[in-house]
């Protein structure tokens, strides 16, 4: 597969390296000659100066000849621009464009539907004020997902130290929590994710990824011992984009909402947008201001600002004034092992989104959706069986999957399966994979050879 990425920011470089551990043919283009020379120095990649809208750079990089191409630098005009060239240099190439600018979310179903020079329109804005709204309905959640169309849920949780299942084997789950227990995917221990086997251990502070249904989720996170408590009170630090969008949401759920923005005229701005909202000018990690305004009241603190620093400063500051959980937007990829360790948990990340979004339409075989998980150690896979495939029809644990994969659920039309070794794929049935990192060209030669026709 040959994938030609325009722009090397930390989106288009973190495709770029994951995509070359997997050996595909990767061309990366950028105006800058520094993101250019990261990427040459860094990566097993082609990497070349110049316009992803110029068409001799295109032709260079072998457009023609590439399945996909994928425009993600930091302008929405020049990703718009790359596609539509891309699209008559070489109608067959696939194109998916990052556009950011919040005005174009009413014309998206027009870009999709009347634009053929972009196949998807990727919003990763959209996607992170998507994830706080689900990580604030789960209580205690700090990675959350979903499948089948909602049907199935993942969902990542801490094990406190007083919690019921801290010491407990997998193996002895069904003795301890009968029919109603959840499919227990993966496990990160020491910041190393683990695709546990039934001799294996829950220990206390194992993040632990669980898959459930929709209608058993509750129940699930009280195993757990995590509670659902009704989000009355939030505060959002940093009045951006995305602040301004979850405002907006938070309104219409009629959330008391509170938002400290530094820039004045930018919070004449917010302040016009918004009905309920109440709209602070001053710094955010101004611990007066913070006392000032009740932060000890709120049940979430949001850090948003452009400067992470600033969020991971203020979400340690907010947890200690009293706010009771904090959500902490992140933007280098190199920070996401730090957080746990200083005491931040439930952390949002723009760029992710976006490689999340980017992932599923780069998979071979018949992939619905594929997510990262922390960070970028695993991914969980949503594919459907086709008859072609050698695992249809046969106990799962008859079937070679690669060390560090895990089938973690079935969906039947209808009927949500938590799959055991004896259950077995039919064709047509949504599967659920959870894939280590060095497993995923494994899984998705398999995707490709045995579950996709030709």
């Amino acid at each position: 597969m040959k994938i030609v990425i325009i722009g090397a920011g930390e989106v288009g470089f973190n495709i770029a390296s994951r995509l070359s551990l997997e050996n595909k043919d990767v061309v990366v283009i950028d105006r800058d000659a520094d993101a250019i020379r990261r990427v040459s120095d860094s990566l097993d990649v082609q990497a070349m100066i110049g316009s992803g809208s110029s068409p001799e750079i295109l032709l260079e990089a072998g457009i023609k000849e590439a399945e996909i191409a994928l425009a993600v630098t930091n302008s929405d005009e020049a990703n718009m621009v790359a596609c539509l060239i891309t699209d008559i240099l070489s109608p067959g190439t696939k194109k998916l464009a990052r556009l950011r600018d919040g005005s174009y979310d009413k014309y998206r179903e027009v870009l999709k539907e009347k634009s053929p020079h972009i196949d998807t329109v990727i919003n990763p804005e959209a996607e992170v004020v998507a994830t706080i709204d689900k990580l604030m309905s789960l209580p205690g959640a700090v990675d959350v997902g979903e499948f089948a169309d909602g049907k199935v849920k993942y969902v990542g949780v801490y094990l406190d130290k007083t919690a019921r299942l801290a010491g407990v084997k997998l193996l002895e789950l069904p003795k301890k929590l009968g029919n109603k227990r959840p499919l227990i995917a993966a496990l990160v221990r020491n910041d190393i994710m683990i695709i546990p086997s039934g001799n294996d251990r829950l220990l206390p502070g194992d993040l632990v990824y669980f898959i459930c249904e929709e209608e058993d989720l509750k129940e699930t996170l009280a195993i757990f011992d995590k509670h659902a408590k009704p989000v009355k009170r939030v505060m959002i630090i940093g009045g951006g984009r995305i602040g301004l969008r979850l405002a907006k949401l938070l309104e219409k759920k009629s959330i008391y909402t509170k938002i400290i923005e530094q820039n004045p005229a930018r919070c004449l701005e917010l302040a016009d947008s918004l009905n309920k909202s109440i709209v602070l000018h001053g710094d955010g990690s101004d611990q007066e201001l913070l006392s000032e305004e009740n932060i000890q009241d709120m049940d979430f603190v949001i850090t948003l600002t452009s400067e992470e620093e600033t969020n991971i400063l203020v979400s340690l500051l907010a947890k200690k004034m009293g706010a009771k959980k904090t959500i902490t937007r992140i933007l280098k990829f190199s920070y996401f092992p730090l957080m746990s360790i200083i005491g931040i948990e439930q952390v949002v990340s723009p760029r992710l989104s976006a490689i999340n979004t980017i992932l599923q339409h780069i998979r071979r075989g018949k992939v619905l959706s594929a997510k990262s998980l922390k960070g970028e150690q695993a991914e969980v896979l949503e594919a459907v069986a086709l008859e072609t495939s050698d695992i249809v029809g046969k106990p799962l644990k008859t079937v070679a999957f690669p060390k560090g994969a895990l089938v973690a659920g079935i969906v039947r039309k209808e009927h949500v399966i938590i799959p055991t070794g004896d259950s077995v794929i039919e064709p047509g049935d949504r599967i659920i994979i959870f894939a280590q990192k060095q497993a995923l060209p494994k899984i998705e030669k398999m995707l490709t050879v045995k579950l996709e026709y030709f």
